[in-house]
């Protein structure tokens, strides 16, 4: 399988320029690039913020679906909480450059245990309490 097929495009992008893809096909395009070294681990900073919400699913999904069939490692660097969940398994926050908390995702996103990494926590919109006090 090829690297383009691997990442979901076809042959026929080979012969397109930058411009004439979407977003989403110049990021599977990069994806592909990155694959290309055979790399251990590829690091992926903010890689779906200026994409669509369907889109950045979609890589998104790709990203996942990759690191299980290859075992490549993602260091995936983010703003984007619901994503961070979504995709991660561990999670490091820093503060001015430095980690203040680190941990499995899962518990440094439920129950975090540094002031700022609550604060981070607190000033994100949670969709279920949105709803329940409408």
């Amino acid at each position: 399988m090829s690297l383009l097929e691997l990442v979901g495009l076809s042959a026929d992008h080979l012969d397109r320029v930058p411009r004439s893809l979407s977003g989403g096909q110049r990021q599977r395009v990069s994806i592909a690039r990155a694959l290309a070294a055979e790399p251990a681990i590829i690091v992926c900073d903010e890689p779906v913020s200026a994409l669509d919400i369907c889109i950045q699913a979609q890589v998104l999904d790709l990203l996942a679906e990759l690191q299980s069939r290859l075992g490549t490692a993602l260091l995936f660097i983010s703003h984007d909480l619901g994503v961070i969940e979504h995709l991660c398994d561990r999670v490091l926050v820093f503060q001015n450059g430095r980690i203040v908390e680190q941990g499995g995702a899962e518990a440094v996103l439920r129950q975090p245990q540094h002031a700022y990494t609550r604060s981070l926590l607190a000033s994100v919109p949670d969709i279920q309490r949105g709803l329940s006090a409408a």
